[in-house]
């Protein structure tokens, strides 16, 4: 079974350009069979993709989402068909109950989830979305989780069969379906675009851009202001926001755009970042990955790179949603 996890409308904006889908798939460098799949939602795109995806398009970003704002009715209703679909199949298929088993055992080893994620050599997304019960899990990727946890795979299975005979699960379940109702709603993704006007977590906005490029960050009070927090990150700690103001990535966003930055996060190439130079000043930059698998950073107008030391690390900041 494959799992819809990026729903979008890059074959219609495709199709009205007259585009081939040969020709989206040399631009991307991947095979037909890849862009069928990302067409579909049954592959996802990173976020360095989209921006490429939305530029040979000439559209925004916001334009290749599915969600009541910009859909069509039809569109967003089949879109809501199939959600309803595959959940019932992740239900019949025991997924929730995998995904609450390992969430409990994670928690009951002291584990955080960005832990398990790096050591079974998956991403933080990839792995967030097993313990939700939202993705099937390959052998491989089975024997990966089970090392990560200290346990072997026959170990992992009997352990959280016991906790569901067990009932401790239970629990768990409930609170997985009901974050995933609430992160699926229209309210949500009111959020997301920043059209709510229900009483939410507040995030303050940084940011003013040099003469560099770079954008200042000033946090003594006296140059920012106050966006809601999308629903999804307000449970985190240490979130903020800033203005995107420098055109070193491109035009493709427009100056209201805003990026909201968890430090927490762990950072990996297709993602956008912030790379403090000092505790005020930083630059955003397009994390890339060079054959010896070293992260470096990229931006454009002019074109720079910014290696990375290991000691870098802490002073990159991860873009975690975008605000149109």
């Amino acid at each position: 079974m494959e799992e819809i996890v990026f729903p979008n409308q890059i074959r219609m904006h495709r199709r009205m350009r007259g585009m081939p889908m040969q020709d989206l798939a040399d631009y991307l460098n991947v095979s037909l069979s890849a862009i069928s799949k990302i067409e579909k939602g049954y592959r996802r795109l990173n976020q360095e993709q989209l921006i490429q995806v939305a530029e040979l398009l000439d559209c925004s970003l916001q334009d290749l989402y599915v969600n009541e704002q910009n859909s069509e009715e039809e569109v967003v209703q089949a879109w809501k068909k199939e959600q309803d679909r595959r959940s019932k199949i992740n239900q019949n298929a025991g997924l929730k109950t995998l995904g609450a088993g390992l969430r409990h055992i994670r928690t009951a080893k002291g584990l955080t989830l960005i832990e398990v994620a790096e050591s079974a050599n998956m991403t933080l997304s990839v792995y967030h979305r097993i313990e939700m019960g939202q993705r099937e899990v390959s052998d491989k990727e089975y024997r990966n989780i089970a090392r990560a946890l200290s346990s072997t795979v026959d170990k992992l299975k009997n352990d959280i069969k016991k906790l569901d005979e067990d009932g401790v699960l239970s629990d768990i379940i409930e609170h997985n379906d009901t974050r995933s109702k609430i992160l699926n709603n229209s309210r949500y993704a009111k959020i997301v675009m920043g059209n709510d006007d229900s009483d939410s977590a507040m995030v303050p906005v940084y940011g003013s851009s040099n003469s560099e490029g770079n954008i200042e960050i000033r946090r003594d009070g006296s140059s920012f202001k106050e966006v809601v927090c999308p629903i999804n990150l307000q449970t985190r700690s240490g979130v903020y926001a800033i203005n995107l103001c420098t055109r070193r990535l491109g035009s493709l966003l427009s100056n209201r755009s805003i990026l909201f930055i968890d430090p927490n996060e762990v950072v990996s190439a297709g993602d956008i970042a912030l790379y403090y130079i000092n505790d005020g000043e930083a630059k955003l930059l397009s994390i890339r990955e060079d054959e010896n698998g070293q992260l470096y950073g990229l931006r454009w107008n002019p074109d720079e790179r910014t290696n990375f030391t290991n000691g870098d690390l802490i002073k990159i900041h991860k873009v975690v949603a975008i605000t149109l």
